[in-house]
């Protein structure tokens, strides 16, 4: 029985042209909206696309938020070490920011990572303004984001309970070799993390950063504001 419908990874397997191809030529209007549904094109619509126009629009393989990160650190003249276990400078968590930013197209159709067109990472490489965008995006765990803040952990943790700031993302740690010892562990930007305070100036923050060990936070008996209706 001959398919009528066809989903992007169907249609791109029909024209022959890579998955990832056929979804950036799905962003760049070269491949119109689905026609028969939100996700689908008919026969019809898919049989009258232009294969090598696709290919022709990505004509490299994509590369991994890694790849691009690696490609980015280089850009800013700081590029990552190649040694196994030196930290990064650039990494994967910064090409998702930048992907929620608009400025880079996620082509990967899992969730475990991203996938961009060499030429737009290219592209972001020569921003002027790439240097403030990799620190506004560089990531800090819940004890860096407390210490960037001057607070103590605890307080830090009621603000993440209030909704004044949240995270992206999460990654794993593991305790060991075992992932029984694994715990996730949200990561926030540098930029929302410095944003906390000047968008609650109806907190005393230099009495909040002079609070003692052990002493119950001053954001304790706040209650999160109600959610919009």
């Amino acid at each position: 029985m001959r398919r009528t419908e066809y989903d992007a990874g169907q249609a791109a397997k029909r024209l022959k042209v890579p998955a990832a191809a056929f979804r950036w030529a799905r962003h760049t209007g070269l491949v119109p909206d689905p026609d028969k549904s939100s996700r689908q094109w008919s026969r019809a619509a898919v049989e009258a696309l232009d294969a090598d126009a696709i290919r022709a629009a990505m004509p490299t393989p994509p590369i991994s938020g890694s790849a691009a990160a690696d490609r980015i650190a280089a850009a800013l003249g700081t590029p990552n070490p190649t040694t196994p276990g030196e930290r990064n400078l650039v990494t994967a968590f910064v090409v998702r920011r930048l992907v929620d930013r608009g400025l880079l197209v996620d082509l990967s159709a899992t969730p475990e990572g991203t996938l961009h067109h060499p030429g737009q990472v290219e592209e972001v490489c020569r921003r002027a303004d790439l240097a403030d965008l990799v620190a506004a995006d560089t990531p800090l765990g819940p004890e860096q984001a407390a210490a960037r803040l001057r607070v103590r952990r605890t307080d830090f943790d009621h603000m993440v309970r209030l909704g004044w700031i949240r995270s992206p993302q999460s990654v794993e740690v593991r305790f060991g070799t075992s992932r029984a010892g694994a715990v996730d562990v949200a990561l926030y930007t540098t930029a929302s993390v410095d944003a906390v305070a000047t968008t609650h100036p109806e907190i005393d923050w230099e009495q909040l950063r002079t609070v003692g060990k052990g002493r119950r936070s001053p954001l304790a008996s706040l209650a999160p504001a109600p959610a919009p209706a």
